[in-house]
């Protein structure tokens, strides 16, 4: 029987949800918010059964960067043989840079 994954948030993650968050408060519609946080969450958290079902991130080209589509977001996270580490949590149609 294999280990579970575990999931890690990057503090980018974090501070990109709760700029997801923030954003949909300003615009009045906090419910939008706080069910795309539910939603993303809920990505997430099947990522530790089904950790390669995210498509490499096409900027990089890297097997360990990977990516789940949750429109309008891109969930980036890392995997290794032990973890998930959840990276950023961006709008679609934003590309990623290298830093």
């Amino acid at each position: 029987m294999s280990k579970q994954l575990t999931v890690t948030f990057a503090e980018s993650a974090i501070l990109d949800l709760e700029a997801i968050r923030a954003s949909y408060q300003e615009q009045q519609v906090p419910e939008v918010g706080e069910r795309f946080m539910r939603e993303i969450f809920a990505q997430v958290e099947e990522l530790p059964t089904y950790p390669d079902r995210g498509r490499t991130v096409p900027e990089f080209n890297l097997p360990s960067l990977r990516e789940l589509i949750h429109p309008p977001f891109r969930i980036v996270y890392r995997r290794d043989k032990q973890r998930i580490a959840v990276v950023r949590i961006w709008r679609s149609e934003r590309l990623m840079k290298l830093p």
